[in-house]
């Protein structure tokens, strides 16, 4: 995508973040609903990380992957609604680029781990579940860690190929966002330079980090259907699916 118009003007500094158009009035109470939701969210998951790390009980491999959402859940709130509640309630609604362009670096980066999370639980569950007589010595502890750490560390490098052709993009017509944080489609839109690449690799790359989790977790709650229905007693088939709820 090529803004031709736009070529010799100056580059952009920094960003305005649009937000909600909105009264005073519904200002202030979309401020302390969505306040009211950042500390439910943060202190509901910090609560369950707590749990899980004082009671020795719950150091099982289904709720170490939890606390790895939860802490995830955090980071990725955090990310989004402080920037938000600002542009809300004090209107400050300017981003420097270098901060819009980091945002978007852990937006893009936390929800694609959460994709690769949620297929490694449903992968836990499988086992545990189809899998019981040999899940102890299948899910092992460095096992839990190496699942846990590589979609992280998958996450993290993928998004910051996207972050690294985001940043050699030059800005320098409209600096308004029509959103409320830094995505990836409205940033290149405001690009004068040739996107095409960029959002390629961009697109590709998402759709392999959500797809393939996606198949799997399909594949894995199948077989773990179906594992549940062979289960003769309701009693046992009501634990196995409350193993799955949780």
């Amino acid at each position: 995508m090529v803004n031709l118009s736009w070529e010799n003007q100056s580059s952009v500094v920094e960003f305005v973040l649009r937000g909600f158009s909105s009264t005073r009035q519904l200002n202030i109470f979309l401020f302390m609903m969505f306040l009211l939701f950042y500390i439910l969210t943060v202190s509901g998951n910090i609560l369950i990380v707590l749990l899980v790390l004082f009671n020795h009980h719950l150091h099982t491999p289904m709720y170490f992957f939890l606390v790895n959402l939860s802490f995830l859940e955090i980071w990725y709130t955090s990310n989004i609604v402080p920037k938000m509640l600002l542009i809300i309630i004090a209107e400050q609604k300017t981003i420097s680029v270098a901060g819009c362009l980091t945002q978007f670096y852990f937006f893009g980066s936390l929800a694609a781990t959460e994709c690769l999370l949620l297929a490694v639980m449903s992968y836990d569950r499988y086992l545990a579940i189809c899998q019981p007589l040999r899940y102890p010595m299948l899910m092992t502890g460095h096992l839990c860690i190496g699942l846990a750490a590589s979609s992280w560390l998958c996450c993290f490098l993928l998004t910051a190929i996207t972050m690294a052709l985001l940043s050699r993009l030059t800005f320098c017509g409209p600096n308004e966002i029509d959103h409320f944080f830094c995505d990836f489609t409205p940033l290149v839109h405001l690009s004068c330079m040739d996107t095409s690449l960029t959002e390629t690799i961009s697109y590709a790359t998402s759709s392999a980090v959500t797809l393939i989790p996606f198949i799997l977790i399909t594949a894995s709650y199948s077989c773990i259907l179906a594992a549940i229905l062979r289960i003769p007693s309701g009693t046992g088939r009501q634990k196995a699916f409350s193993t799955c709820s949780s």
